[in-house]
């Protein structure tokens, strides 16, 4: 679902060709779209009144295509940035795909957003903590183990620490 909401959220500064598309979302993200995900989606998003399509004439090449993101597109666009369902919340790509996004969001979307991501992270705290128990009793898993537990409990806590912080920062104007 982010790879929707990168290709959207590019759409929305104006009408491009697949091309620049790929290149914009390479140039911005550490992801590099190719056209097997990039055309079914532009498909996907042109059926459902998202996106529409222009074939712009080349002299001697096939006609570029054009896309741009249409009003619905927008409303789609919104609505997918302020919706990170429980299931994706656990996701570090679905998260900061929104999150890089939250100048688009009111502070209330803002607000449940982190309050999802950060219920997930809480979850997990509490699974790596049952594990590092657990690990404290197996002397074979004890010394790496260990260790990669506890940098992974030390990361969740720190997360949980920056998600306060956003919240705070969430309130004021953008």
């Amino acid at each position: 679902m982010y790879l929707d909401l990168l290709i959207l959220s590019h759409l929305r500064t104006g009408p491009v060709h697949g091309y620049e598309l790929k290149r914009k979302v390479s140039a911005t993200t550490a992801f590099t779209l190719n056209n097997n995900t990039l055309y079914p989606a532009l498909r996907r998003f042109e059926e459902s009144g998202a996106v529409r399509k222009t074939a712009v004439q080349q002299e001697g090449r096939p006609p570029r295509h054009i896309y741009e993101l249409t009003d619905d597109g927008r409303e789609q666009l919104h609505d997918m940035i302020a919706e990170l369902p429980v299931e994706l919340a656990g996701s570090e790509e679905e998260f900061l795909s929104r999150l890089g996004l939250f100048d688009e969001l009111d502070p209330t979307e803002r607000h449940a957003i982190l309050a999802r991501r950060d219920a997930a992270l809480s979850a997990r705290l509490e699974h790596l903590q049952g594990l590092a128990a657990h690990t404290e009793t197996d002397a074979e898993h004890r010394r790496w183990g260990g260790r990669v537990l506890a940098e992974l409990i030390g990361r969740t806590q720190r997360e949980r620490d920056w998600l306060a912080e956003l919240g705070r920062l969430s309130g004021e104007s953008g």
